[in-house]
């Protein structure tokens, strides 16, 4: 990946606290139809540098609000949200962080039907000062590590969704991010696609050195993160706890190593 370094013409985000979280949700709720549907309840949560955090629930249980709100796509009714340390009162404060500092993956692929692979990778890259050509260099180098680089000139319907969302993952980091969002990013997926997405995840994770939440009901997955947080009913129920070596995901062959089976 060398030493790219995405430039930005945009008013740059604002200065980070020394030792912050990167993001904080302080006593967050959200709420829908007037009070009358309740997404999240009171939630406290800080995401450190680094660390990689499973958020597990059922269906229903506010887990997609909670990425909403943690990506700056959405504000609570109620509470607070930092970034590195800086309140973030409305959308329009998120703008200089969302799609440079935070990648989001979502279930839905949500690529762009009449672009290439390679171009829906580019199209993160818009606006960010960089020439054409570096911006093609950039794609490519993401698509061949997502196992990608005979598939690059297909358009989203000609790829399986295993392929769809590889190609997914590489757009949302195509500006470094500090931190990644993983919004089910296996729920469309048979098992050996799941598993392939979850491990290029995590790679990425331990290579960039990028904080992962990964929302998942699925609680093999979500074990794999080295802190898990538990959210039922828009509440937090459980918190494994930080890692203060912040420690990157488990690899699968970590975890048959641990279980005494052969990797």
């Amino acid at each position: 990946m060398g030493d790219f370094n995405p430039v930005t013409n945009e008013t740059a985000s604002p200065q980070p606290h020394q030792g912050a979280p990167l993001v904080r949700l302080e006593k967050v709720s959200r709420t829908f139809d007037d009070g009358a549907v309740v997404a999240l309840r009171d939630v406290d949560l800080a995401i450190q540098p680094g660390e990689c955090v499973g958020v597990l629930g059922p269906s229903g249980s506010g887990k997609s609000s909670l990425i909403q709100i943690m990506g700056g796509c959405d504000v609570p009714t109620a509470g607070r949200v930092y970034w590195r340390g800086n309140a973030m009162t409305s959308l329009s404060s998120w703008s200089r962080v969302r799609g440079i500092e935070i990648g989001v993956v979502f279930q839905d692929y949500l690529l762009l039907p009449t672009l290439t692979a390679i171009e829906n990778v580019e199209m993160a890259l818009i606006g960010r000062g960089l020439s054409a050509s570096l911006r093609r260099r950039r794609s490519a180098e993401l698509l061949e590590q997502a196992g990608l680089e005979a598939r690059m000139n297909h358009l989203p319907y000609a790829l399986s969704g295993g392929e769809r969302q590889r190609v997914a993952i590489a757009r949302s980091i195509a500006n470094r991010p500090v931190l990644l969002l993983a919004d089910e990013p296996t729920g469309n997926l048979d098992s050996a696609n799941a598993r392939a997405v979850a491990d290029l995840l995590f790679k990425i994770q331990s290579a960039e050195g990028a904080a992962l939440v990964l929302v998942t009901h699925d609680g093999a997955l979500a074990a794999r993160c080295s802190r898990t947080v538990r959210i039922m009913d828009g509440a937090i129920v459980d918190d494994s706890g930080v890692d203060p070596g912040a420690r990157p995901c488990a690899s699968t062959d970590r975890l048959r190593q641990e279980a005494g089976a052969r990797p």
